[in-house]
């Protein structure tokens, strides 16, 4: 064979030694890809770069992110998004609707603005409801209810853990839809009565609510509570297991890849948009250079008690 190419055995054996050696890469960076899959099951390929950036290091494999992205595709660990879309929202009421107050505003800080808004759950046979508050620049989850309807008591719920969570409630925006139960006067005269101002999506646009829509698509397609349980306590279990690995785990590229918990902790950085949502949702924002990573993968969750072990319920 050596002759027939017309190679010496010394080109073979480095040739072999060089394929041997590419062989060894893969496998670790494949390793590595299914360590952070077992969290994020259907993470982007940018960000799962970023989380397996630091053991690459640390193991000494050179890897850039286009040789990353090229070997998922090439081992089939590349996930396509999922397209589903069911309205929740019922604005054909009689209550008063508020106007979009973030639509011209920077947000540029934690605790300026929430967002609001509820998604459904498939458990057996039917459908339950989870309301979500969120802090619009650190995308951390700061509340949530999980319930058998959509009453107004619901989201009430939600946004009392959310305050919970908050160091002072006086003067947040709280934007969300035009639903029934943000507008219902129950729910309004509470979060007045805390010092916040109520902010509304002008008419049946996801993109006038893009946070809160991108955050339900993240927690369905990313992290699979849109598969669906089958009885309401696994349900629970696993949405209060997802709502932590979210929180603490999972790097934004509009936080300048911190996670919401740690980038509910800065404010010096502004947020990016793409898209109708670099439009849409805040017009007088312009991109910056993502900040450094500064977070370590953390592998565990609360075993022992959720308030004593899960640092976002605690205030």
């Amino acid at each position: 064979m050596v002759r027939l190419l017309s190679l010496s055995r010394q080109a073979v054996y480095k040739q072999k030694q060089r394929l041997d050696k590419e062989y060894e890469r893969r496998a670790k960076i494949v390793l590595f890809i299914n360590e952070q899959r077992r969290l994020h099951k259907r993470m982007g390929s940018i960000k799962l770069y970023g989380l397996t950036k630091l053991k690459l290091i640390s193991a000494q494999v050179k890897c850039g992110r286009d040789k990353f992205i090229d070997i998922m595709r090439e081992e089939g660990l590349l996930v396509k998004k999922k397209k589903n879309y069911t309205r929740t929202t019922d604005s054909n009421h009689r209550y008063h609707k508020y106007p979009n107050r973030i639509k011209e505003i920077e947000i540029s800080h934690p605790e300026q603005v929430y967002v609001n808004d509820i998604t459904y759950i498939r458990v057996l046979d039917k459908y339950m409801y989870l309301s979500l508050t969120t802090d619009a620049y650190s995308k951390r989850i700061m509340g949530f209810y999980f319930s058998e309807d959509m009453k107004v008591s619901s989201t009430k719920k939600a946004l009392q853990m959310a305050l919970g969570n908050s160091k002072n409630s006086s003067g947040i925006i709280h934007h969300s839809d035009r639903g029934l139960q943000y507008c219902h006067p129950d729910y309004t005269n509470f979060a007045e009565s805390q010092g916040i101002i109520m902010s509304m999506t002008t008419k049946h646009d996801p993109y006038e609510n893009a946070i809160a829509e991108r955050l339900n698509g993240i927690l369905k397609n990313e992290y699979g509570i849109g598969d669906g349980y089958p009885d309401s306590k696994t349900a629970m279990a696993d949405i209060v297991r997802v709502i932590w690995i979210y929180n603490n785990l999972r790097p934004h590229m509009s936080c300048g890849m911190l996670t919401p918990v740690q980038a509910h902790e800065q404010s010096y950085y502004k947020l990016r948009y793409w898209g109708r949502t670099a439009i849409t949702a805040n017009r007088c924002l312009s991109s910056s250079q993502p900040s450094p990573m500064a977070f370590e993968g953390r592998t565990g969750w609360a075993r022992k008690g959720i308030k004593d072990d899960i640092p976002w319920m605690t205030k």
